[in-house]
């Protein structure tokens, strides 16, 4: 393989709540697309999109997609590193116990260390 060919790096930031809005569904389907073609991807949630990662999510009650049930499957995908931002987390009462999947909690010094290491970075 060479240079050309590497695998690059996508960091994609969901910063949107689940329902209300159809940003956090192109992050995932951008994210699932990227990773299918065997590329390096971080799904980073900031913001109101770490409601995204609750448990116990029924967007049915709203006629809507349950979006949790489509993020669980992010490991079929080969997305290993899901991450969110520890000062979302806390901002919004909640902890890594309350996510629906295990998620590496960062800090902001760590969020800018992955965005400069990335190679492209999409943010919703």
């Amino acid at each position: 393989m060479t240079m050309s060919e590497a695998a690059k790096s996508f960091t994609f930031i969901s910063r949107s709540p689940p329902y209300g809005s159809n940003r956090p569904q192109l992050c995932l389907d951008a994210a699932l697309a990227t990773a299918v073609f065997e590329q390096e991807v971080n799904y980073l949630f900031l913001d109101d999109g770490v409601f995204q990662l609750m448990r116990n999510q029924q967007g049915d009650a709203i006629q809507a997609k349950t979006l949790g049930n489509a993020i669980e499957t992010l490991d079929l995908y080969g997305i290993d590193n899901v991450l969110v931002d520890a000062d979302s987390l806390r901002r919004r009462d909640l902890a890594a116990e309350d996510l629906l999947l295990e998620a590496k909690v960062v800090s902001e010094d760590e969020v800018r260390e992955l965005l400069a290491r990335s190679d492209f970075v999409v943010n919703l």
